[in-house]
Parts: C-alpha cells; sequence; structure tokens
C-alpha cells in the first residue's frame, strides 16, 4: 500500500507542478503531510538540504520521502513518478513543438501561467521565512534567523541595486551555509 500512495502522491506533485521546483513545493508540502510521511519541522529541513544538493528539488525530495517511508524501492517508485509526468509532456511537447508554439491559445495559456507561478513562489518564500523567524507556535522568535535573512536580503538587493549586477543563487546558498554555520554552531 506504501508504495502504491508514494506513486500516486509523487505523480499528483509531477502532474500539477508548474513553474518549477519552488512553485510546487506547497503541493509536496500538502501531499507529504496529508500522508503523513513528514512532519513540517522534517519538510522544511529537506527543502533546505534539497536546494542545497545536485539535482532537482521535487526529485531530490522526492527520493528522501520514498526512501525514508519505503526503502530504495520507495525512492525509485517516488522518484520515477514524479518525472513520469515532465517525461511525457517533454515527448509530447517536441513532437508537436514547431505547431503549438505558433498557436495563439499556447502563448496565451503560458502567459496566463507565468504571474501565477511567480505568485506561488512568492508564497512560498514568505510562508518559509516566517517558518523559520517565529518557532512552531509562532511565540518564540528567532533573531539569529532575522539577521541571517535580512544580510541575504541586503546582498542580493544592495549588488542588484548598487552594481546592477544580480548575486548567483548558488553563492547565496553558500553565504547562507556559513552564515548558518556561524549563527547556530555557537
Amino acid at each position: 500500500m506504501i508504495y502504491l500512495n508514494l506513486f500516486f502522491g509523487f505523480l499528483k506533485v509531477g502532474c500539477f507542478a508548474f513553474g518549477g521546483a519552488y512553485a510546487a513545493i506547497p503541493l509536496i508540502r500538502d501531499i507529504v503531510l496529508s500522508y503523513g510521511w513528514l512532519s513540517d519541522e522534517m519538510l522544511t529541513y529537506m527543502i533546505a538540504v534539497s536546494e542545497s544538493t545536485p539535482g532537482p528539488i521535487m526529485v531530490n525530495l522526492a527520493t528522501y520521502v520514498g526512501t525514508s517511508q519505503a526503502g530504495v524501492i520507495g525512492a525509485l517508485i517516488a522518484t520515477f513518478a514524479v518525472v513520469l509526468p515532465s517525461f511525457i509532456i517533454i515527448l509530447l511537447v517536441t513532437a508537436i513543438l514547431s505547431k503549438a508554439i505558433k498557436n495563439k491559445y499556447v502563448q496565451a495559456v503560458l502567459r496566463g501561467v507565468k504571474p501565477c507561478m511567480i505568485g506561488i513562489i512568492l508564497a512560498t518564500g514568505c510562508w518559509m521565512i516566517a517558518k523559520n523567524l517565529f518557532s512552531v507556535p509562532f511565540s518564540a522568535f528567532d533573531i539569529n534567523a532575522l539577521v541571517i535573512t535580512v544580510i541575504l536580503a541586503v546582498l542580493y538587493f544592495g549588488l542588484n541595486q548598487k552594481m546592477k549586477k544580480s548575486i548567483s543563487p548558488m553563492m547565496l546558498i553558500i553565504i547562507s551555509a556559513v552564515l548558518g554555520m556561524a549563527g547556530y554552531a555557537f
């Protein structure tokens, strides 16, 4: 039964996760929490780990959840399920790409989906910031998380404004890892 749950749970994620991995995080969160595979806190940690390891976040999360629930076979099933819809869509799109991309309805759908994905990514980012700034009952304030968030925001937006150059996501991950070790190791 766990194998079927992993397959259909992550198949839903793969089918409805438009806009990339960050847009898929709320859907992954809903699926994982509804099945009780991970706690909310553990999922937040796994999102951070998945961002800093090679590969797509959705695949990394699916592999981790599958492994934690049903071992290697569970990891294979969850990973296969999350990539299956994309694989099928890519095969279909490449077969009809030249005609479909010129279609005004396809272009309209793509233009309509873009703002939705921006909103979902922004909401996920705000949720993760709020989750990490406050403890679980939203009563205790984590000053280390606030300082790290402010430093990263200043680096990102400051460099963008002053130098007309943005900092790479990889560099932000490295800086946040160093700041996290410095802020929480002592």
